[in-house]
């Protein structure tokens, strides 16, 4: 019965793009698998700590990225990674219906918000 105790189905958080399901979370990292509706968007944003890597598992995802002062776009089918660096703006926008795993240090908290089209962000950014 003990082993049994160890599992556990993980936690949903509603977004206004989707829902996030948080299935690891521990001190060192955390994993989510991220379901973003077709024409919906995260902010553009980016983190001062957190360190992340994306893996696209299902639909088409369109990312808006700068790095090193240059802002460009990317187009992710499923299967595809991308690491996402300190300091690195970015924005998921799901062509289709995406589902996005992502794994990343742990600090949740740690956003930047520059563009928010739900209302998430001011001037300065907001975590």
């Amino acid at each position: 019965m003990i082993v049994k105790q160890l599992l556990h189905s993980g936690k949903v958080v509603d977004k206004p793009w989707g829902h996030e399901l948080i299935w690891a979370h521990t001190e060192r990292y955390v994993g989510k698998v991220l379901h973003i509706k077709k024409g919906e968007s995260l902010s553009y944003q980016y983190h001062v700590v957190k360190d992340e890597t994306i893996r696209l598992l299902t639909g088409l995802l369109e990312m808006d990225i700068e790095t090193g002062g240059e802002r460009g776009k990317l187009r992710l089918t499923p299967g595809e990674c991308l690491h996402i660096t300190p300091g690195m703006k970015h924005r998921m926008i799901a062509v289709e219906d995406c589902d996005v795993l992502e794994v990343s240090t742990p600090e949740l908290d740690d956003v930047v918000r520059l563009e928010d089209r739900y209302g998430r962000a001011d001037s300065q950014g907001s975590k």
